[in-house]
């Protein structure tokens, strides 16, 4: 009842937004000094924050034409190399193909596009031919479709590997670490081909007995029934998935939004102050945030479940417990994949001493191919966007890359 109570609110609040958008766009047509007048220049911006005041479900553009690779303009496009009804494989194609290291860049189901990691993308793209796990919304999933859980995620992962062949690199981000550690402990098993090269892990729960945080005991607070009952809805009739058990991508942003709430208000009362005053550079750069952090998508309830309990409860990886389709999982089949973990010195939602935990568990990588960064002075998202990821953390991932090329 909630998604749809959801939707109706939406529905409801189109026309206005709507309205609103089209006055402003009217107004806009005015000589320039009219919306200069203090009285039209509120008018203005909040008309425009009422055109904004919504989510929306679209993956954003990842927004890459060209990059620059020794001083010169390379056109790049985004080629789907390989999809499902949940995901696809996406390749950053650079004209005339130049011959780089292949990495995947496996990006977190939680709630938010790929797009999200555009700046991660953008840092990579001039050393390395770059592929991302691009997931889709699972409200747009038809039933028949059938699960995409845990072993699912995993299986996406090597399928993906597969596809672009021996020699590849992996980056996990954040939430999915623990599925992609999963996913080449089973390659090095199978002794398969593509088992990537080297495997980077930023940021993610490994073993989350470690230092918990508030994310962390939200997730033990309560039996995993209370999730089921509490977070899990149904995708109503007038979408693809209709009738397909999710995890709505509005009650995972409400949560980011409640753990900073003071923040995001601040942000948007100078998003409308900027907007009134003219100052649209300013205003311009909250506008590209909130675009990307407003585009939700929803995950299927067994992925989310599962990996709750798996990961943020059970634990059972980190213990040796954790079982793929029938097999245990072991890290320590991992012998020639090099290993790097990045973790950030502020994060409140992936602290330090999870991540790193991988060293342990894949015991059997020998020391001189195992990497450790702690990043100084950043929070999570900072591990993989921002100046610090560009300048400190990305030279480091790909010094790793080339020594194992």
């Amino acid at each position: 009842m909630r998604y749809k109570a959801f939707q109706a609110q939406v529905d409801l609040m189109a026309p206005a937004r709507l309205a609103a958008g089209v006055a402003n766009a009217a107004l806009g047509l005015g000589p320039p000094w009219m919306r200069q007048l203090p009285p039209l220049a509120h008018v203005s911006a909040a008309w425009e924050m009422l055109s904004r005041a919504a989510l929306t479900h679209h993956r954003p553009d990842y927004g890459f034409n060209e990059v620059l690779i020794r001083g010169e303009a390379v056109p790049v496009r985004e080629e789907v190399v390989a999809g499902t009804p949940f995901g696809d494989l996406v390749r950053f194609r650079k004209d005339g193909d130049p011959e780089q290291p292949r990495v995947l860049l496996v990006a977190p189901l939680s709630g938010h596009f790929a797009t999200l990691l555009r700046g991660t993308v953008q840092t990579l793209l001039p050393d390395n031919d770059v592929y991302i796990t691009d997931w889709r919304n699972a409200r747009d999933a038809p039933v028949a479709a059938g699960a995409f859980g845990f072993d699912e995620y995993v299986a996406h992962v090597i399928s993906f590997l597969e596809t672009m062949g021996p020699g590849a690199h992996l980056i996990s981000v954040c939430q999915p670490c623990a599925h992609a550690l999963a996913a080449v402990a089973l390659m090095a098993e199978d002794d398969n081909p593509a088992t990537p090269l080297s495997m980077t892990l930023m940021a993610g729960p490994v073993d989350t007995r470690i230092n918990p945080t508030t994310v962390n005991d939200l997730a033990m607070s309560r039996p995993i029934e209370w999730f089921e009952k509490e977070l899990i809805d149904t995708v109503p009739a007038r979408f693809a998935g209709a009738g397909r058990k999710v995890y709505p991508g509005f009650i995972q942003l409400t949560a980011f939004l409640l753990m900073n709430l003071n923040r995001h208000v601040d942000a948007h009362v100078d998003m409308y102050s900027h907007l009134a005053a003219g100052r649209t550079a300013e205003a311009d750069t909250a506008k590209a945030f909130y675009d990307e952090y407003f585009a939700v998508l929803d995950l299927t309830a067994e992925f989310y479940l599962e990996t709750v309990s798996r990961v943020f409860q059970e634990h059972l990886l980190p213990k040796g417990q954790l079982v793929w389709r029938n097999r245990r999982v072991d890290p320590a089949a991992i012998r020639r994949t090099s290993l790097f973990t990045v973790e950030g010195e502020r994060d409140d939602i992936c602290s330090v001493g999870q991540t790193v935990a991988a060293h342990d568990l894949c015991k059997n990588i020998f020391a001189n191919r195992k990497r450790h960064h702690l990043q100084p002075g950043v929070g999570h998202y900072g591990v993989f966007s921002g100046r610090k990821w560009t300048t400190q953390i990305y030279p480091q991932v790909r010094n790793m890359i080339l020594a194992t090329n």
